[in-house]
């Protein structure tokens, strides 16, 4: 897979995980590293996604399940590189039951990051180095290429938003059901992010992620911190 700015270039083996056991392991020299931050999503089935309640089993509202996933980095650091403040998205394209596999994932990394920041990045996000991304190694079946591009996240109290270029700007709110109570979650969840999930509908989003446009009020959406290690 050839990068289109040409500044990394992820590969993922479908030996590194096992969707099953939910176990990880490294390929190559391990090296430790670690982020944590905030993350938030939305995709293209109706509230809440199947895909994500029935641990990828049930099947999507629609004929395929596109979902975005970005992450904002607080902290991070990997083999020395120092990654906070920087931000990152996974778009998916999936069949509509997603533990079939055979799912298209593009990937944004922050134009903000040096080539080094890039580089380390990116080895975390192809399961390179173990970790909650290797699980997603045994579901890809094609990468539809690596693009830098400015990227703005905000949070503001129940309300998360992306800005991703001209590809993505999506928003989502943590949904209250009971006035005065906490926002509803999901837990116990399959999930790389967290096992529990806070309920997040999209209140907008409009996407033309890799070629393919999408996106509608209302679809669903959830939110989470998230701590990654290797």
């Amino acid at each position: 897979m050839r990068p289109r700015d040409g500044s990394c270039v992820l590969t993922i083996n479908a030996a590194c995980a096992s969707l099953v056991e939910g176990t990880y392991c490294e390929v190559g020299a391990a090296m430790a590293w670690r982020l944590d931050g905030t993350y938030f999503e939305s995709c293209s089935c109706d509230t809440v996604c199947p895909c994500t309640w029935s641990a990828l089993t049930a099947k999507a509202t629609l004929d395929r399940c596109r979902a975005l996933l970005a992450y904002h980095v607080q902290s991070g650091e990997i083999d020395g590189v120092d990654v906070s403040s920087l931000s990152f998205a996974l778009f998916l394209d999936t069949p509509p039951v997603m533990s079939e596999g055979n799912w298209r994932v593009g990937v944004y990394l922050d134009d903000a990051a040096s080539d080094s920041q890039a580089e380390q990045l990116g080895a975390v996000l192809s399961g390179q180095l173990g970790g909650p991304p290797a699980m997603l190694g045994p579901l890809i079946g094609e990468m539809l290429g690596v693009e830098k591009a400015p990227i703005t996240y905000s949070e503001d109290g129940r309300g998360h938003h992306v800005r991703i270029g001209d590809a993505a700007d999506v928003g989502v709110e943590d949904f209250v059901a009971i006035e005065g109570h906490d926002p509803v979650q999901l837990t116990n969840v399959f999930h790389p992010s967290n096992t529990t999930l806070t309920v997040a509908p999209a209140n907008a989003a409009h996407l033309s992620t890799f070629g393919i446009d999408w996106g509608r009020e209302g679809q669903s959406g959830f939110s989470a911190p998230f701590s990654w290690a290797g």
